[in-house]
Formats: structure tokens, sequence, C-alpha cells
């Protein structure tokens, strides 16, 4: 979808506040440490527990697909929105930091 805004990585913040519309087992694997995590399909029922942001709100899935649809639905509930281009995998691949729920080392699935 690139009739949708994208933000690269690189130009947030380690600890931005982005909202992560990936599964459950996708991000207790590894997610952004300030990471809003509500799935895709949840998105339209939790829109009470979107965070609070300055500028448009980043979300991201694995590889960008999920994220864009987000992304294009929020900004027609009227959000201001932004698709983390590449996703997880292109955070984790910008050295970004990231946590995972357990002891595991975080990784991206």
């Amino acid at each position: 979808m690139s009739d949708v805004p994208q933000t690269p990585p690189i130009e947030l913040a380690d600890d931005a506040v982005v909202l992560d519309v990936r599964e459950q087992d996708e991000w207790d694997l590894g997610h952004a440490p300030n990471a809003v995590h509500i799935p895709l399909g949840d998105l339209a029922a939790r829109l009470g527990e979107l965070p609070q942001v300055d500028g448009p709100l980043p979300v991201m899935c694995k590889g960008g697909g999920r994220s864009a649809r987000a992304v294009a639905w929020l900004t027609q509930q009227g959000f201001e929105a932004t698709n983390v281009d590449g996703g997880m995998t292109a955070w984790a691949a910008a050295g970004k930091q990231m946590v995972a729920t357990g002891d595991a080392a975080p990784r991206v699935k």
C-alpha cells in the first residue's frame, strides 16, 4: 500500500511509542520497548487503547503489510498514523532496541 505515509525505522527513537499490530506469538518473541500491542484483528474494538503521541502514530507489523492496512484504516477513522517502513524486520536490521516476553533473546519471527 504505497498510498499510506511511511517512516523508516531509523527516523524513530529507540524508545519511540509505536503501535504493534502483529499477533501475540510474534509480539512475545520481540518488540520495540515502548510499543503498544493491539493485533490488527482487534484494532476496531480497541481504538480507546491507542497511545497518544506528538505527530503521526507509528504503526508496525513484521514487514509492513498489515501495518499499512492499519494505517489506511486509522486514517479513514480520522487518526494521524504512519507505517513503519519494513516493520519489525527493518527495526531489528537497523539495530534498534528490542525486548521479548520471558527470558529468551528478542527476535523477529
